[in-house]
C-alpha cells in the first residue's frame, strides 16, 4: 500500500504536487544496487567502444600486412572501417523489434555474443572478406547496444541521476575508444582483437544477477516482479509501492504493442521528429570520420608519431564526457548541447583554416597541391594549431553532442513505444555514421581539406540553431513528466 503522503501524486488534477512528493521519496532511495545495474549496463558501450577504436591501429597494421590476402589499400580500409556502421544500422532495428518482445535485460545479455563471435572471425582471419565479416558482427552488436542501454538505464534510473547514468554510456564509449588506441601501441592487431573480447564477456556474466527495467515489467503486467526490481534498485527504505503507482499512473496500456496510425499523436510524432534530427545532427559533426580515420588525418596533418597523438586525443574525450556526466543534472541536456555546439563550430572552422593554410604554402613552394595528401612541414605553430583544434573539437563533441542524444533519446519516446522509436533513431545514427565515414575521403578530395571541416563546421552550426528551437529540456524530470510534456498536460514543473 503507498502511505498516504504519497497518495495526491495519484490525482490528476493535482500535478503541483509531483515534484515535491518526488523528492520527498527520493530522499529515501539508497544507490548502490542502480549504480551496480548501471555499471553491468555500461560494459556494453565499452564493448562499442573498442570496436570503434581498433579500426585505427588495426588499419596501421593491416596496410603492411605480410599476407597480401590481408593487405588493406585505401579503398578496402575505408570499408574496414565503415562497414561496422551498416551493422550497427541492421543492429538498431533489430534491437528495435528485440528489446519490446524479451526485455532490454535480456537484449543486452544477447548482443555480446556478436562482439565475440566478431572478434573470433577477425582473429582467424585469412582474407580482407573475413575481416569486414568480424567487422560487421562487430558493429551489429554496437547497433543493438546503442540502443538498449541507454534505454535499460533511464528505466532503471531516478530523475535525480538519470543524467549523469545516461552520460557514462558515452563515457564508456570513449574509454573503449581510447583504450584500444593505447593497447594498439603495444599489441598486433590480431591480439588486440583477443583484448576486445574481454568486456562483452564480463558484461554477460554480470547481467545475469540484475533485474529487468520496472517500467518494462509493468507495461507487460508483472506486478510481482517490477516490485522485486524497484526494491533492488532503490534499497529496502524507499516506497516502492508509490514508484510503482507512478509509472503505472503514466497512461501506458498493459502489455500494447505500438502501432504505426500512432504516429499522429502529438505525445509520439513530436519526440519522434526530435529523436532523429538529434541523431543526424550527431553524425554530421564528422566526429565518427575524425575517430575512424584519427591517424590518417594525423597523418595528413605531417605528426610523426600519429598513434600518440590519437591517443592524446582520446584522453581529451574520456576527461570532458567524464566532466559532462557530472554537470549533466545540474547544467542542463539544453545548455550543454548549445555550449557543445558553439565549441565545435569554432574548432572546425580552426582546423579548416590550418588545411588552406597549409596548400598556401604548397603554392607558394610551387608544390602542386593535393588536398588529401599534405606533406610539407606545417612547422611547430601550424602543428599547434591542428592539434588544439582537433583537441578542442573533441572536447566540444564530449560536453554535450556525444552523450545528449543519447541520453534524450532514451527519455522523450512512451514506453510503449520505445523500442520501435528507438530502433529508428539508431538506424538513423548509423546510416548517416556509414554516410560520413565512407565518403570522408571522397569529400577530403572533392571539397579540399579545409572544404570538408568547413562543411561539418557549418552543420555544428545548424545543431545550434535545432537545440535552441527544438530541443526540450529534461533536467530533474521523471519520465512521466516527460511524456505529460509531449501529451500537452499542464504541471507546475512543466518542461521548458
Amino acid at each position: 500500500m503507498a502511505h498516504e503522503e504519497y497518495k495526491p501524486l495519484l490525482d490528476p488534477d493535482r500535478h503541483q504536487n509531483r515534484e515535491a512528493l518526488q523528492d520527498r521519496y527520493l530522499r529515501k532511495v539508497q544507490n548502490n544496487n542502480l549504480y551496480l545495474a548501471t555499471f553491468a549496463a555500461v560494459l556494453g558501450p565499452l564493448s562499442f567502444g573498442f570496436v570503434l577504436g581498433y579500426s585505427s591501429p588495426a588499419i596501421t597494421y593491416l596496410k603492411d600486412a605480410e599476407d597480401p590476402e590481408l593487405v588493406l589499400d585505401k579503398n578496402s580500409a575505408s570499408w574496414f572501417g565503415s562497414i561496422v556502421t551498416i551493422g550497427a544500422a541492421v543492429g538498431g532495428l533489430f534491437g528495435g523489434w528485440i528489446v519490446d518482445r524479451i526485455g532490454r535485460k535480456l537484449s543486452l545479455m544477447l548482443c555480446s555474443l556478436p562482439f565475440v563471435f566478431g572478434f573470433t572471425v577477425i582473429i582467424c582471419a585469412q582474407n580482407v572478406w573475413m575481416l569486414y565479416v568480424g567487422r560487421m558482427l562487430n558493429g551489429f552488436a554496437s547497433g543493438v547496444t546503442s540502443l538498449v542501454v541507454p534505454v535499460y538505464i533511464s528505466e532503471t534510473s531516478h530523475s535525480q541521476v538519470r543524467g549523469t547514468l545516461g552520460s557514462c554510456v558515452q563515457l564508456m564509449v570513449v574509454t573503449g575508444i581510447v583504450g584500444a588506441y593505447i593497447a594498439g601501441m603495444f599489441l598486433s592487431w590480431r591480439w588486440l582483437a583477443v583484448l576486445c573480447c574481454g568486456p562483452p564477456i564480463i558484461m554477460l556474466l554480470c547481467m545475469c544477477f540484475m533485474p529487468e527495467t520496472p517500467r518494462y515489467l509493468i507495461n507487460k503486467g508483472q506486478r510481482d516482479e517490477a516490485l522485486s526490481a524497484l526494491r533492488f534498485l532503490r534499497g529496502p527504505q524507499a516506497d516502492h509501492e508509490w514508484e510503482y503507482r507512478q509509472i503505472e499512473s503514466s497512461g501506458d496500456p498493459q502489455d500494447t504493442s505500438f502501432q504505426i496510425v500512432e504516429l499522429k499523436n502529438p505525445s509520439i510524432y513530436k519526440p519522434f521528429v526530435i529523436g532523429i534530427l538529434l541523431m543526424f545532427f550527431q553524425q554530421f559533426t564528422g566526429i565518427n570520420a575524425v575517430m575512424f580515420y584519427a591517424d590518417t588525418i594525423f597523418e595528413e596533418a605531417n605528426f610523426k608519431n600519429t598513434s600518440l597523438a590519437s591517443v592524446i586525443v582520446g584522453l581529451i574525450q574520456v576527461f570532458f564526457t567524464a566532466l559532462a556526466a557530472l554537470i549533466m543534472d545540474k547544467a542542463g541536456r539544453k545548455v550543454l548541447l548549445i555550449t557543445s555546439g558553439v565549441i565545435m563550430v569554432l574548432s572546425l572552422t580552426l582546423f579548416g583554416v590550418y588545411f588552406k593554410i597549409m596548400e598556401m604554402n604548397l603554392h607558394n613552394s610551387s608544390v602542386l597541391p593535393s588536398p588529401s595528401s599534405l606533406t610539407t612541414d606545417p612547422g611547430d605553430n601550424l602543428a599547434a594549431l591542428a592539434l588544439g583544434s582537433m583537441a578542442f573539437f573533441i572536447a566540444g563533441f564530449a560536453l554535450g553532442w556525444g552523450p545528449i542524444p543519447w541520453l534524450v533519446m532514451s527519455e522523450i519516446f512512451p514506453v510503449r513505444a520505445r523500442g520501435v522509436a528507438s530502433g529508428v533513431c539508431v538506424v538513423t545514427n548509423w546510416g548517416c555514421a556509414f554516410l560520413v565515414t565512407k565518403e570522408f575521403h571522397n569529400l577530403m578530395d572533392s571539397l579540399t581539406s579545409y572544404g570538408t571541416f568547413w562543411l561539418f563546421a557549418a552543420f555544428c552550426l545548424l545543431n545550434i540553431i535545432f537545440t535552441v528551437i527544438c530541443v526540450p529540456e529534461t533536467k530533474g524530470k521523471s519520465l512521466e513528466q516527460i511524456e505529460d510534456h509531449f501529451r500537452g498536460l499542464r504541471a507546475a514543473n512543466t518542461i521548458q
